[in-house]
């Protein structure tokens, strides 16, 4: 018998002791919590587009899809359903016309408003299995890895 047998791929790998498959199922457990507690039945993504106009004001449309993390299609189709339910608006740029311009809409605002509690409970929740010094640390070895 060979003493120098080669060890079984599932000695070498484990699924679950990698990062990108733990980080998959945070992020599963977060979105899980999201719709039990978000209101007026929004979509992660269109939240984030919501807070960020809210936060940054009527924006171009590419640089609200760098602001929010989202390829072009993903903002525009984003964008596209948040204008269908009167949440946002698109504008024409005045200094130059080829430009799309999104804010919100007075509902828009609305709503972006009645779910800041929601949302930052929404995180709480998510992080609550955690100490405040290592909600902290996970937050800054995130930045980090961001």
């Amino acid at each position: 018998m060979r003493t120098n047998q080669r060890r079984s791929p599932t000695a070498i790998y484990r699924l679950d002791a990698q990062i990108g498959f733990v980080l998959r199922q945070v992020s599963q457990r977060h979105t899980t919590i999201f719709g039990q507690m978000i209101g007026d039945g929004l979509k992660p993504t269109q939240w984030a587009v919501l807070a960020r106009l809210y936060e940054i004001g009527v924006t171009p449309q590419t640089a609200l899809g760098r602001a929010v993390s989202m390829d072009g299609a993903t903002v525009k189709g984003t964008v596209d359903r948040l204008v269908k339910r009167g949440l946002a608006k698109r504008l024409r740029d005045p200094a130059d016309g080829r430009k799309i311009l999104v804010d919100l809409t007075e509902a828009g605002r609305q709503v972006t408003t009645r779910n800041f509690g929601r949302a930052i409970a929404i995180s709480r929740e998510t992080i609550a299995p955690l100490t405040e010094s290592e909600s902290v640390l996970l937050t800054q070895l995130l930045e980090k890895l961001r």
